[in-house]
């Protein structure tokens, strides 16, 4: 049996030949350090117990299905979100819900996208975007976030790649893998570029919460409530349940012309027939009581302390370079090309995870067309990110390709 053609242009690389060898050498009794995916639970980072009781007690009342775009409760509280962040338009009924953004990112692109269809992606980017736009016949043409100015996007390169087959505009803030947030004026350059062209934008903010120091995350949907846009959100981090696959999406902008893509969006939510159940009563309880990420993100706690541990550890081997992320959970560090000459990153990833049982991921699984990058984890413990980065700065300091 051969895959579908469809599937020749997709690409995952970030559980793709790596984590397969990963898995082989668990296989063989190998014990290997994980600090390729933003999966909270193994690091001891539990979900909130308000949220896991609020699960248990209506098990017995979500055995069957329910409204298709999700139970009335939940997307209350989502819409409830979304004005309080700004964007004060937003109804339960422009709410649905999903098994995870990754479900909703390929709904959404389905219902748009013809043969031929371009999508503005940034670069880098979670992958997922790029591979759903391929998979739904579309072309993903990347704009360049800029490294050397916090990994910002380029507003003059985003403008630039807009063509007569640009449909859509990806907006991920705050950004994986770079850990950027981006500023007030750059979101509103770039929802500018999109009004002016008529993109609908996909605004993935995931991460909305998990932001340090002084940076300040801004609501897209609330610069720009003419500009039709849908953005994404779900509990999957920021309440530490992505086992539970709860993600959500929220509908602004639209007016009476563009009924027909979602109809569209509802169509292929009915086929699903809906979300998982007992996952969608995680959310009320989630966003509408004390379960915030701030202990963990402020100064003391466990997320901001273990990101400036690892970046400090990080940047100190030499030929080791990385802007210091204002979010997420991530570090996108650089290799000098100039110490360590790298010119297959994949390869370095898989050397590194044979000879020292540590698996990270490498850059241009991230869709960036230079093999200089690889991106680390910073969810596990000091002492596991210790074992971890003094594991990799043994293995760069011998390594040659």
């Amino acid at each position: 049996m051969k895959q579908a053609q469809r599937l020749k242009a997709v690409r995952y690389d970030i559980r793709g030949p790596v984590l397969r060898r990963a898995q082989q050498l668990e296989d063989a009794g190998h014990q290997i350090i994980k600090l390729n995916i933003g999966n909270p639970a193994p690091w001891g980072l539990a979900t909130p117990e308000p949220i896991m009781a609020d699960v248990v007690h209506n098990l017995g009342s979500a055995t069957g299905y329910s409204d298709a775009r999700g139970i009335y409760s939940a997307r209350v509280a989502v819409a409830h979100k979304y004005q309080i962040q700004g964007a004060i338009d937003v109804q339960p009924e422009d709410v649905m819900l999903g098994n995870g953004v990754s479900e909703l990112i390929v709904m959404c692109l389905q219902a748009l996208l013809d043969t031929g269809d371009e999508v503005l992606v940034p670069s880098p980017d979670y992958p997922l975007w790029t591979g759903a736009v391929s998979l739904c016949g579309g072309r993903a043409v990347h704009y360049r976030c800029d490294e050397s100015n916090g990994w910002q996007p380029d507003l003059e390169q985003l403008a630039a790649q807009v063509t007569p087959d640009t449909r859509a505009m990806v907006i991920i803030n705050p950004n994986n893998p770079t850990g950027a947030v981006y500023s007030r004026e750059v979101l509103e350059g770039m929802l500018d570029i999109a009004r002016r062209h008529g993109l609908l934008v996909f605004a993935d903010e995931i991460y909305d919460q998990i932001i340090y120091d002084r940076a300040v995350h801004h609501t897209a949907a609330a610069l720009a409530p003419d500009v039709p846009m849908i953005s994404m959100g779900g509990l999957s981090k920021t309440h530490r349940a992505a086992g539970f696959r709860s993600g959500w999406l929220a509908i602004t902008g639209f007016g009476p012309q563009d009924t027909d893509y979602l109809e569209g969006l509802q169509l292929l939510a009915n086929m699903r027939l809906c979300p998982n159940v007992p996952a969608q009563h995680a959310i009320q309880t989630a966003l509408g009581g004390y379960q915030s990420i701030n202990a963990l993100v402020t100064p003391g706690g466990r997320l901001y302390e273990q990101r400036e541990h690892a970046w400090r550890s990080l940047t100190a081997i030499p030929g080791v370079e990385c802007f210091k992320p204002e979010g997420a959970l991530y570090l996108f560090a650089r290799l000098d090309p100039a110490v360590h000459k790298i010119h297959d990153d994949e390869r370095l990833i898989i050397d590194l995870l044979e000879s020292k049982q540590l698996l990270l991921s490498h850059g241009t699984g991230f869709n960036i067309d230079t093999p200089d990058h690889l991106r680390i984890v910073f969810l596990a413990p000091v002492d596991v990110l210790d074992d971890a980065i003094g594991r990799l700065r043994g293995f760069l300091s011998t390594y040659r390709q």
